[in-house]
């Protein structure tokens, strides 16, 4: 983290995206099968404007280090979270559909672009960057360039790692390992719940 300022203002996302059952501890079954003893919701930020506002904002002083013509949000909880970075820092924004367009303009991305821009992706939460690499490859089709996927919290399940592999450049707002650090100190969440999670993100790394 940067400074103490912006680590102050990172604290205080973390307690609020826990507030906001962004964040669940518990038993869940993810996508993978695996059951998992955290559960990431951040399609929920779209219910509270000052949180969703105090999200936009985090971003920014990581888009400032980068050099881009525009936002390309991914669908769909990180449309939201894009519109917001877009507003807040003046930035234009597409974003690739999830599924192509059979009528009309048949669209695969939507908003104005031109071939040669580069563009930043902007996604809420990173896993595996599987999401990350098929828009990547939608941007590309269409003659854009990218080089950085920026996301609001990396779940450190691999995602940087293939990112960087495959020679893109990986930032995050938060990691798991930094806002269950936060929580440690607070004492916000139950230590054993922290731990838990911990163990498992050891064990399915």
């Amino acid at each position: 983290m940067p400074n103490s300022v912006f680590k102050s203002q990172l604290c205080d996302l973390t307690d609020n995206l826990l507030e906001a059952g962004c964040i669940k501890f518990g038993e869940f079954t993810l996508k993978s099968g695996l059951v998992s003893p955290i559960y990431i919701d951040l399609r929920r930020i779209i219910t509270d404007p000052k949180l969703l506002e105090q999200v936009g904002t985090a971003y920014l002083p990581l888009l400032e280090t980068l050099t881009f013509d525009r936002l390309a949000g991914l669908p769909y909880a990180a449309i939201p979270i894009a519109t917001t970075v877009s507003l807040q820092g003046k930035y234009p924004m597409i974003y690739p559909r999830k599924e192509v367009k059979t009528y009309g303009t048949k669209a695969q991305i939507e908003g104005e672009y031109h071939a040669g821009e580069k563009v930043v992706i902007i996604d809420d939460l990173a896993t595996t960057a599987g999401s990350k690499f098929e828009a990547i490859e939608k941007l590309t089709e269409a003659g854009l360039i990218v080089d950085d996927v920026v996301v609001l919290i990396d779940r450190e399940s691999g995602a940087r790692e293939a990112l960087l592999e495959a020679g893109y450049h990986f930032h995050t707002v938060l990691t798991i390992s930094q806002m269950l650090l936060h929580w440690e100190e607070t004492g916000n969440v139950e230590q054993s719940k922290i731990d838990q999670t911990r163990l498992f993100l050891n064990t399915a790394a």
